[in-house]
């Protein structure tokens, strides 16, 4: 990690601080080119934009998969002020966004968290299947085809 690295880490966690002023958790991301120029940046809204995945590393994996051809995408680094959870990783994986540098891992997180604190945890979903393996074959089938 570099000086350039520790600058947009910065706003990033500056971004994250005008998310916990606006009442959403205090997660800020931004986008940089490989020239390192920022392309994008966004905040946490999950409270004000009332949607459970107004995460920012999800928003700018979104933008970056409609507006950075792939190629440029893999050139390209996210600044996170918090490690992405797995739904954001996903996407970022998705959007082929080729790095990401954050500033909390997850243990640091959970360790600033108040006790008793309890995420979502998808192990408390029941999951059901596989079921009618013929006709849901049919799409997947044709539109690989």
């Amino acid at each position: 990690m570099d000086d350039t690295d520790l600058s947009h880490l910065r706003r990033a966690i500056a971004l994250a601080g005008e998310a916990g002023a606006a009442g959403d958790p205090p997660f800020g991301s931004i986008l940089v080119n490989a020239a390192g120029a920022i392309l994008a940046e966004d905040r946490n809204t999950t409270v004000t934009d009332d949607d459970i995945t107004a995460h920012p590393e999800l928003k700018l994996a979104r933008w970056a998969a409609r507006h950075v051809p792939i190629a440029d995408a893999q050139a390209t680094t996210m600044y996170t002020s918090c490690r992405p959870c797995p739904m954001c990783a996903n996407a970022i994986r998705r959007a082929r966004i080729g790095r990401v540098v954050f500033a909390l891992d997850t243990d640091q997180l959970d360790a600033l968290k108040p006790p008793g604190f309890q995420n979502p945890d998808a192990a408390d979903v029941r999951h059901v299947g596989p079921a009618l393996l013929e006709e849901a074959r049919r799409p997947v089938e044709s539109f690989y085809r």
